[in-house]
């Protein structure tokens, strides 16, 4: 397993291009399977889950070609299977995703329990819900096996505002006949990408960044060619980053997409965290003074994550690292995963003053001096945290369980480098 060995306390600063969205493109890529024609996407990161992903659509028969650096094109014209390998389902979440779009194509699909991050119980209640009520029979043994000889438009209520089982319903109706109108459904930057994927391919949406979206069904998808938004997690996270890393020339995220970091400013505010908008990209000014802003009556203030358009639940990780690193006491409120916030004890090794109140909350008081360590990162998210705090830290760090990292960062250490850090892999 590969290691990351850091150096804190150094100051970083320049600039770095944002990488395509990953939760985009492990929705796009399933999408593509739907269409008998080439499907060409661009700005596809290439990260562990992305290569994972495509590995189980060569498997289904769809043929895949890079074209450029970041641009993959899909052929699934000769999709002819509808079994895949269990254990590299266990590798990533998003292999519950080719549920829908094999649905409507092909009528079936066995399923295995879809993998991912150790964050907590994540139901998939929702997509069989979903699915069923536009006419799939579901049985359940060891794996997940779903049938259907028509898909039928229908009136869907999701009983949660699940991204991925949004996605999936989507998917399935895109193909149905008739129309679907899919309610309480999920409106992040990677489900309005998928939508719009689905109109270039021929299908008819409305209500395209709303929680509720008309789908109008189609026989038969073409090819089409998109090119995917950039990671707003990845550029809150550097966001965090150059808040409390940046020297004097501070950090330019380019290519940022800023409009959707709209609650990003609104939140990290609370910590006194500030950057800038400019056309495009995102300057995060260096050698920042972070202090707690208490609410108008004086309290402490609660930074939560929420469904879009709230803060994401995926970038609450780095900013707990901010926190230990902004003067005054702030309420962490992570309220989707009830295991995400165990990370935390990695933190409290380093020497940040944080109290775990429950699963959901915990109390970070800073500023804490943290002080390299070794450890061991537990998923995606909180391996980023961890890389962030080992900056800031005092002295050298050894992060393990990195390829973690790897299934949702781009050229990650290659990235820091760029920016003054010193990282290694090992």
């Amino acid at each position: 397993m590969s290691e990351f060995v850091i150096e804190g306390g150094v100051k970083l600063q320049g600039e770095m291009i944002a990488s395509g969205n990953k939760n985009a493109a492990v929705a796009l890529l399933p999408c593509t399977l739907l269409a008998d024609e080439p499907v060409t996407l661009h700005n596809v990161p290439r990260i562990r889950d992305v290569m994972t992903l495509l590995q189980l659509m060569q498997m289904l028969g769809a043929t895949v070609e890079w074209i450029g650096e970041n641009s993959v094109r899909v052929n699934a014209e000769s999709v002819n299977s509808c079994t895949l390998d269990p254990a590299i389902c266990r590798e990533i979440r998003a292999s519950i995703l080719l549920a829908g779009p094999m649905l409507a194509r092909c009528g079936s699909i066995e399923l295995p329990p879809p993998g991912g991050d150790v964050i907590g119980r994540r139901r998939v209640d929702t997509h069989f819900l979903a699915l069923r009520e536009l006419g799939a029979q579901i049985t359940v043994d060891r794996n997940f096996i779903l049938k259907a000889t028509q898909l039928i438009g229908a009136d869907i209520m999701l009983d949660e505002a699940s991204v991925t089982a949004t996605e999936n319903a989507l998917m399935a109706a895109s193909m149905a006949k008739g129309t679907t109108t899919l309610r309480n459904a999920a409106s992040e930057p990677h489900v309005q990408d998928l939508c719009n994927l689905l109109t270039r391919m021929g299908v008819t949406i409305e209500g395209i960044g709303s929680n509720t979206l008309t789908i109008h069904g189609c026989e038969r998808l073409h090819s089409a060619e998109y090119t995917i938004g950039a990671d707003y997690i990845e550029v809150a996270s550097f966001i965090a980053l150059g808040a409390i890393c940046g020297g004097g020339r501070g950090l330019w995220i380019r290519k940022a997409n800023p409009q959707h970091h709209r609650m990003t400013k609104i939140t990290m505010t609370k910590l006194g965290i500030a950057f800038d908008v400019h056309g495009d990209d995102i300057f995060v000014p260096g050698l920042q003074t972070l202090a707690v802003e208490h609410e108008i009556d004086g309290y402490m203030p609660t930074v939560k994550d929420s469904i879009w358009p709230g803060y994401p639940a995926d970038a609450m990780s780095p900013l707990i690292v901010a926190a230990t690193q902004t003067r005054g006491s702030v309420l962490i409120h992570e309220h989707l995963y009830e295991s995400r916030l165990f990370f935390v004890d990695k933190l409290i090794g380093m020497g940040a003053q944080i109290v775990l109140c429950d699963p959901h909350r915990c109390v970070v008081h800073g500023v804490s001096r943290l002080r390299g360590e070794s450890i061991q990162s537990p998923d995606i998210r909180a391996g980023l945290a961890l890389v962030l705090a080992a900056l800031v830290a005092e002295g050298k760090s050894v992060i393990g369980n990195v390829q973690q990292i790897d299934r949702g960062y781009e050229n990650f250490e290659s990235k820091l480098r760029g920016l003054g850090a010193q990282i290694e892999r090992r």
